[in-house]
């Protein structure tokens, strides 16, 4: 049998060299490019199929009615279909878990209350997920004026009537999600005024509307959206703006600055509906759904719609300023929450 000379195995040796040398240059040098890197590659073949928004609230609230405006934009500009599944209940964590359960590729998201991620580690013993580290946030918008109503039949037309007649006998409030603002307020309200105020919890402000305008509990709050029919019928009379400043939509409506109530707790628990993905979502899909929910703001007749319904006069948040609220706000209302000894019910 033939054996070759050291020089021709050399020879051989040093052909190999050369050759996987360039092989390991060229892998180096795509992995640099880029258009080249998987993320960029799979964001430039995005969206390719229907997406899915998950809206924590039921419809006739302003989450469902702004998940929708969203889905009719998204949908326009990305050409694919954009659906909107409602799963209320869970303090939000039912619509949050299954979408922290689901592939980060942009094809599910969810539109939440903030105000119920940030709650959801305070209030429930187990949360199914933690939402500071199993969702990607988004943006945000604010849900615009909030505003206190009571049923046609309630013998309180203004909010000192209210406090009045709730120190005498017992006033049942109808709340639209567990650890909501608008639940920590009223918790407060009673430890600053004394009033009986007996709060009734509902998933979402479709199902609370519809037993105030039924009088089957006194007053309730929610936005200026969910409550614009039953306002504009007369079934419901505004008392007070919760959240945001005076509306002329709401003219001679105070707000609780007005009331002589300077507590900075009902100043602090801003409200908004909240733009998230599943942990891991691609930077560059996170930043494509960012500017479609900036450009909505003035190239959306459906957005600017719900937003002057609301009230809305808001920027909305991507990037740092986003992270910078939450890392500002959700550790607010968790302080708040222990503060005034929310719990589960």
């Amino acid at each position: 049998m033939h054996t070759p000379s050291r020089a021709g195995s050399d020879l051989h040796t040093d052909v190999v060299d050369e050759r996987r040398r360039r092989l390991l240059g060229a892998v180096a040098a795509s992995a640099a490019l880029p258009w080249l890197s998987p993320n960029r590659a799979f964001a430039d073949n995005w969206p390719s199929r229907p997406i899915r928004i998950i809206a924590a609230q039921a419809p006739g609230s302003s989450n469902d009615s702004t998940s929708r405006a969203f889905a009719e934009f998204f949908s326009s500009r990305l050409n694919v279909p954009v659906v909107v599944e409602n799963k209320p209940g869970g303090i939000g964590m039912i619509a949050a878990e299954a979408v922290a359960r689901s592939k980060p590729d942009g094809y599910t998201l969810l539109c939440t209350l903030h105000s119920q991620l940030a709650q959801a580690p305070v209030l429930l013993k187990k949360p199914p997920i933690d939402p500071s580290r199993d969702l990607t946030p988004v943006a945000s918008i604010s849900t615009g004026v909030g505003v206190m109503v009571a049923t046609k039949g309630l013998p309180a037309n203004s909010f000192k009537e209210l406090i009045a007649l709730a120190k005498k006998r017992p006033v049942s409030v109808g709340n639209y999600g567990i650890g909501s603002g608008w639940q920590l307020m009223v918790t407060q309200l009673k430890k600053l005024t004394g009033a009986q105020l007996d709060i009734i919890n509902y998933k979402g402000t479709g199902a609370m509307i519809g037993d105030l305008l039924a009088g089957h509990i006194d007053i309730g709050a929610g936005s200026l959206l969910g409550m614009s029919g039953g306002l504009a019928a007369g079934g419901l009379k505004p008392l007070l703006i919760i959240s945001g400043p005076r509306s002329p939509k709401l003219p001679g409506v105070p707000t609780w600055v007005d009331e002589g109530i300077n507590d900075p707790i009902f100043a602090n628990l801003a409200e908004c509906n909240m733009l998230l993905g599943p942990a891991g979502l691609p930077k560059d899909v996170v930043d494509r759904l960012a500017m479609l929910v900036r450009q909505s703001m003035t190239e959306s007749e459906a957005v600017k719609n719900v937003r002057e319904q609301l009230g809305g006069q808001d920027t909305p948040l991507t990037g740092d300023a986003l992270r910078q609220f939450i890392a500002a706000s959700w550790p607010t209302y968790q302080s708040v929450t222990k503060a005034v000894g929310l719990k589960m019910e």
